[in-house]
């Protein structure tokens, strides 16, 4: 029988080992045009300007980074947590070991 809800209790968990020079990510729910998934960063790594074609929440879980959102350029630590409108150009610059969840709604 499925479940009425997801539960978990620790989302680093979920991420598999980063390596040195490398991004990794798990899709941890999918239901419909929604999609969770969790990102890991090693230092250093980028996420080059690109856009979504849905709304987007950005919900930063440990680490420091870089974020560009529109010709805005911002600093966000964990804890940080962004909505983007589709279409809004954004990138990413691991300044520490970074995970983030992303939202697409």
């Amino acid at each position: 029988m499925e479940k009425d809800y997801i539960f978990i209790p620790d989302l680093k968990d979920n991420l598999p080992e980063i390596p040195v020079d490398s991004i990794v990510s798990q899709t941890i729910h999918k239901q419909g045009d929604h999609k969770t998934i969790l990102f890991g960063f090693a230092p250093g790594q980028e996420l080059s300007e690109h856009t979504a074609s849905q709304p987007a929440m950005l919900y930063f879980v440990e680490g420091e980074a870089d974020l560009t959102l529109g010709d805005a350029s911002m600093s966000v630590q964990p804890g940080t947590w962004v909505y983007m409108q589709p279409k809004l150009a954004h990138s990413i610059l691991a300044k520490t070991r970074l995970i983030m969840l992303l939202l697409l709604l």
